[in-house]
């Protein structure tokens, strides 16, 4: 690598201000010595009386859906709101929402990703508006599948975009529904936002009814079914290919929102109140995302949360979405709840100390 690439490099780095490590080009970059010695995503969650930082009901009756409301559904126990995340080595800042507005006016933040991605838009958007309870704002859902919160004092937009594969799903009046893992028709919305932040995962896992697609197509060849990780890694190295080829990093931050672990299997979420402790297994496609991102000419920062949802077995709304109690709900999050956290990663990532 050539003294004047690393040098841009290293500068990106810094104007991140990243807190932990960074990955590009297979190397990692950090800011300090210091900072590399604190893992964000290695820690635990511990109880702590200022939390929640809102009340979805209270705070954010218009941001928060109803399926994520969990006490409002009807949840009796209250522990899973008081939950921070704390980082072995070190704390996370104390989240600012002005100070985040101030640091992004006249700016755009788009999550572009499935309901977990809404999951933590949501949130965001929440903790900005009751961080800044006087200011005006505007909801506006244009066109289809854009959501956008607008903070028009400050001119920034809190966007979220739904794509659950990142990579296109067309309609064939023949065959049904065609998941083609090596195209990207849709990109041009992702230009021109000045912090971008990817999420597909989910439904790669679905199987049987649930499944969205009928086929997978690459090329010209279409597939009936092959392994569904298999598929992911294949239109996650699209997508990677658009970022690299598309984005600009000194004009555009690109993050991508780690895998969030479900609880659906075994004895699953349901009446469940406490966080697990201890060492979680290996969560499957998490190595996908972590080859891909290394592998990339531009640096993305992954919000690694996986170990850190794997311990929130509590999070999940369960039966409290509101559909009654025979449906479960154990992979999508209560707010408030573990995607307050998520948010304050990113805080740390974009704004640090």
């Amino acid at each position: 690598m050539g003294q004047r690439l690393r040098r841009l490099l290293l500068i990106l780095a810094f104007q991140w201000g990243v807190v932990d490590l960074v990955a590009v080009q297979g190397r990692a970059f950090g800011r300090q010595d210091e900072e590399q010695k604190c893992n964000l995503y290695e820690g635990s969650w511990v109880i702590d009386s200022s939390y929640p930082l809102y009340g979805a009901s209270k705070d954010c009756s218009l941001i928060v859906g109803q399926g994520f409301d969990c006490l409002k559904n009807g949840r009796p126990d209250k522990d899973f709101l008081s939950y921070r995340w704390k980082p072995s080595a070190c704390d996370l800042p104390r989240f600012n929402g002005k100070k985040f507005l101030e640091r992004n006016r006249g700016k755009k933040i788009m999550f572009v990703g499935d309901s977990i991605s809404n999951n933590m838009w949501q949130s965001l958007s929440c903790m900005l508006h009751t961080s800044v309870p006087n200011t005006n704002y505007n909801f506006m859902e244009k066109p289809k599948n854009l959501f956008t919160f607008l903070f028009p004092e400050y001119g920034t937009e809190i966007t979220w975009l739904k794509n659950g594969f990142l990579v296109d799903l067309v309609k064939d009046k023949e065959k049904g529904r065609i998941l083609k893992l090596d195209t990207i028709s849709s990109g041009d919305q992702w230009k021109g936002i000045d912090t971008l932040i990817f999420n597909t995962y989910h439904w790669w896992t679905h199987t049987g009814s649930s499944r969205t697609w009928d086929y997978f197509q690459v090329g010209t060849k279409l597939i009936k079914d092959m392994d569904h990780m298999e598929a992911y890694r294949i239109a996650l190295t699209t997508w990677a290919k658009w970022v690299d080829s598309n984005i600009d990093p000194s004009k555009t931050k690109v993050l991508f929102q780690g895998v969030a672990a479900s609880h659906v299997s075994g004895k699953g979420c349901l009446g469940k109140t406490q966080p697990e402790q201890g060492a979680e297994p290996p969560y499957p496609g998490v190595d996908i995302v972590k080859s891909t991102l290394r592998n990339m000419r531009i640096p993305v920062h992954l919000l690694d949360i996986t170990k850190l949802t794997q311990l929130r077995v509590d999070g999940h709304p369960s039966i409290f979405t509101g559909r009654g109690a025979s449906f479960v709900d154990c992979s999508h999050w209560c707010l408030a709840g573990a995607p307050d956290s998520w948010n304050e990663l990113l805080y740390a990532v974009l704004i640090g100390n």
